[in-house]
């Protein structure tokens, strides 16, 4: 019964706590609070992460370019003097390791002369043609040049004073801004023989697959060479951070109001090429905003919607303009300005109702425990 009468206690005093919860909104919270309708939300184009606790890389940035690999490159040439009779390949063609790419007729005595075939030395593009149907060779002419680009070198060119902190084995992620698409880690093999006083760099090679044939020498690569890494860190996409040097902001979805985003200030720490540490400002699983963040730090009165209008739909009544709770005084000065001769209004008649509603509920319950309490007693007796 004990139970039963806390129950009913606390129903009767809910209404209360909730009015007081809502009174309590912080000041900061609707200060910082950026409200937007549907279509502000989609012309911003706005898209969100979860803030999250991760492995946090320390890089270097470098860049670079595609090489091919120097041992995979070979030529097509003839043992014997004559001329071209047939060409069978042509540049940009891919082919394998002892296919027929020419024939050449000999100079030597007969009707017709000999003629011998010429065949790719190794698989892979010919990339270079230096001969045409009927001319003449000699064994020392190049005829055709061959590049097995199954695997090519990315190369970066380090500064001298980040090299002590790469060695061989060392992770990079590479992005190639022509292909587009996630960076691709890689490892590195081994440092190039000289390094580039005029620019103070050293060259560090990374060899990648390259199945598909899109990676071709000259490509530009930027390289996050990875030095150290750190567990457990609060980071978000460096697209979240805006705002001045000396004053960095995250937006975050508010956990309640739809469409409603808080400007909430943070402390920095280190960041590389994709993520940003946060020391303090938010939380994790905060939804930050990334793509639309730029834009959010001008969107306010424009933005198609007031914070007041945000609460009033999510909370079911009205609210003052910076978001309070309104008064009594504020709510008696709204209903006599509405209706200054004292007529009903739609929205007494829906708080009569509930209040009406309520008090039954509250009597059946205080009905149903005093019958308890006489069973008991008649139990007892």
């Amino acid at each position: 019964m004990k139970h039963f009468f806390f129950l009913t206690l606390a129903l009767a005093l809910l209404p209360a706590i909730l009015l007081a919860q809502e009174a309590a909104l912080d000041p900061e919270r609707v200060a910082n609070s950026i409200p937007l309708d549907e279509t502000a939300v989609q012309n911003l184009r706005i898209e969100t992460v979860v803030a999250e606790e991760q492995e946090f890389e320390t890089t270097v940035f470098s860049i670079g370019r595609i090489e091919e690999i120097p041992s995979k490159r070979s030529v097509l040439s003839s043992r014997i003097p004559g001329r071209i009779v047939s060409i069978e390949a042509f540049v940009g063609d891919q082919v394998k390791a002892g296919q027929v790419l020419a024939r050449v007729e000999s100079r030597q005595q007969g009707n017709p002369p000999p003629t011998i075939e010429l065949t790719a030395p190794q698989a892979g593009l010919i990339i270079s043609s230096h001969v045409r149907l009927g001319e003449p060779v000699e064994p020392a002419n190049e005829l055709l040049d061959i590049s097995d680009r199954s695997t090519m070198w990315a190369v970066a060119k380090i500064p001298e004073n980040n090299a002590s902190q790469i060695k061989p084995g060392s992770k990079a992620r590479i992005k190639i801004p022509a292909l587009g698409g996630d960076p691709i880690l890689a490892t590195m093999l081994r440092y190039g023989v000289n390094a580039d006083r005029q620019s103070g760099t050293i060259e560090a090679i990374f060899e990648l697959e390259n199945a598909n044939q899109l990676l071709q020498p000259g490509m530009r690569v930027e390289f996050s060479l990875i030095t150290s890494t750190r567990s457990d860190v609060l980071a978000v996409p460096r697209t979240a951070v805006q705002g001045r040097p000396t004053k960095r902001v995250v937006f975050v979805k508010d956990f309640e109001l739809p469409n409603v985003f808080i400007r909430s200030p943070v402390v920095l720490g280190e960041e590389n090429e994709e993520f940003v540490e946060i020391i303090s400002g938010i939380f994790p699983a905060d939804e930050v905003v990334t793509r639309g963040s730029y834009s959010l730090g001008f969107a306010g009165s424009g933005s198609g919607m007031s914070l007041k209008e945000a609460l009033d739909a999510a909370h079911g009544h009205e609210h003052a303009e910076d978001g309070s709770e309104l008064t009594p005084e504020q709510i008696a000065e709204k209903e006599a300005a509405a209706d200054p001769h004292g007529h009903d209004h739609e929205g007494d008649s829906n708080l009569l109702l509930y209040l009406q509603i309520y008090a039954g509920l509250i009597t059946l319950l205080f009905i149903g425990s005093a019958q308890l309490v006489r069973r008991s007693r008649k139990a007892t007796a």
